[in-house]
């Protein structure tokens, strides 16, 4: 990483893969990620730490579990919101048609989290990779 600007749609057209996301920068201790995403990601937590999500093309949704009855609810994020899952929330992402996102989450945190859905085979468990 280098400390030239750089074009996130440059950045997303130079990888094909989904649910695997790339590190663009870091600020401080977190990574700055970007990921092309379709179909659904797995349930799963981050017991330490908060993800930020900001879509920047198409809509992603997140189904969240996060009463005290553990009931589901979704949130609907089009193309430039932005939402933070709090640390501890089950979720678990997904996109109909596709959709490109940018995340904050502390260096080496999981893609996966602390716990987990058995991982399909079409979602990268990964702490990300470089661009």
């Amino acid at each position: 990483m280098g400390n030239e600007p750089i074009h996130l749609a440059t950045a997303l057209a130079a990888f094909d893969q989904l649910w695997s996301p790339r590190i663009v920068t870091r600020v401080n201790d977190y990574d700055v990620r970007i990921a092309k995403v379709a179909g659904e990601h797995v349930w799963h937590a981050h017991h330490d730490t908060d993800e930020f999500f900001l879509v920047l093309d198409g809509e992603l949704r997140i189904s969240l579990r996060d009463g005290p009855d553990g009931a589901e609810r979704e949130v609907v994020l089009p193309r430039g919101a932005v939402h933070v899952v709090p640390r501890g929330v089950e979720h678990r992402p997904s996109s109909a048609r596709g959709a490109s996102i940018l995340m904050f989450e502390p260096s080496g945190t999981s893609s996966v989290g602390d716990r987990h859905d058995p991982v399909p085979a079409h979602v990268d468990a990964t702490t990300g990779h470089p661009l």
